[in-house]
């Protein structure tokens, strides 16, 4: 059996993973010029708070989570492992890394996160990766080296390296973040926002840090709840269309988008080692957006919970009448099929 439109995988995973890359692409430069005004440690912690804070209260509104699975017991310890890595460790590292690097810089540099999303995917959690897709990452990480290029042999600044080492963190972050993406998205960013949020701001105020004025605090939590909460929903859901490998690939948008921002707003150069490294990590981008995974497969017998409607995958009965999409415990039956697709909740296969 075959899907009857080719470009059927790449909805809605593909626009909501560029729609993410988007909005957390316009972070570097926007707190950049924040950091003028506010310690690292307090920026951090007020655009978590203005994420969580924001999504608790767009959750209040829709009155709860119809239509997506909760968080069981089981999903606290990657919750947990994904809010230390993600929610705290990250971003006080890039708030010191901008502070001691250019935001245009810095936001390529971001590119190092989809690459260490996609290593961890594919060496831990063996997601299949092809060769196209590695051909892509050499070519987004060759451009990061070469942003970080001093000119006499290879010396990278501290800033670079702190970014880097938030890229990492991260990239732990959206690999337990798969583990539990069939839960509420919402739920999850919400926690994650104010639990490292609190975090954050508690350890500025005991390094000393004060509050800034109430005009920067609104505006620094209207953008972590767009750059941080809204992006991280979106990012969440796309992992369960495209896994984490390629959710990770099309992510590599973002620090184009910072750069950009970046070179308009705050007058950084355009500089030919920026415009260098921006061609190799586009090339890489193009090879990751034009990738086309199909192959006759194989689904095993498969029990779970998450919001879904009732496609090809989910062909179950109801008692009564249900509004799309649902939750629910179901099972899908074995089955045998070929059409395009992504390592999804229902594509986790291996290959030989």
């Amino acid at each position: 059996m075959s899907e009857p439109n080719s470009h059927a995988h790449l909805w809605p995973g593909v626009p909501l993973a560029l729609g993410s890359a988007i909005l957390f692409g316009a972070a570097p430069p926007l707190c950049k010029l924040l950091l003028d005004r506010v310690n690292p440690f307090m920026l951090a912690g007020l655009l978590y708070l203005g994420a969580g804070a924001g999504l608790a209260l767009y959750r209040l509104a829709r009155g709860g989570g119809a239509g997506e699975a909760q968080l069981t017991a089981g999903d606290i310890p990657w919750l947990a492992l994904a809010i230390g890595m993600g929610g705290i460790v990250a971003p006080v590292l890039l708030m010191f890394g901008l502070s001691l690097n250019t935001a245009s810089s810095s936001a390529l540099l971001l590119n190092l996160e989809g690459l260490a999303t996609m290593a961890i995917a594919w060496l831990v959690y063996r997601e299949n990766v092809d060769r196209r897709l590695l051909l892509g990452a050499f070519a987004i990480l060759a451009g990061a080296v070469l942003l970080s290029w001093q000119g006499e042999g290879v010396a990278f600044n501290i800033g670079a390296v702190l970014v880097a080492a938030a890229c990492l963190a991260w990239g732990l972050d959206n690999n337990f973040t798969r583990k539990i993406s069939a839960t509420d998205p919402v739920v999850i960013a919400m926690l994650k926002g104010l639990v490292a949020g609190v975090v954050n701001v508690g350890l500025a105020l005991a390094g000393g840090a004060s509050f800034p004025p109430a005009s920067i605090v609104a505006v620094t939590a209207a953008v972590g709840f767009f750059a941080i909460g809204v992006s991280l929903v979106m990012f969440i859901v796309a992992l369960r269309h495209l896994g984490t490998a390629r959710t990770g690939a099309y992510y590599s948008l973002a620090p184009f988008i910072g750069a950009l921002l970046a070179i308009a707003i705050l007058g950084d150069a355009v500089t030919l080692k920026l415009a260098v490294a921006g061609v190799m990590m586009g090339f890489g981008l193009w090879l990751h957006l034009s990738e086309r995974h199909e192959h006759e497969h194989d689904h095993e017998a498969l029990e779970h919970e998450h919001s879904h409607v009732h496609d090809e995958h989910h062909q179950h009965h109801h008692d009564g009448p249900v509004s799309e999409p649902h939750s629910h415990w179901h099972r899908h039956a074995p089955m045998r099929h070929r059409h395009p697709h992504y390592p999804d909740l229902h594509h986790r296969h291996g290959h030989g």
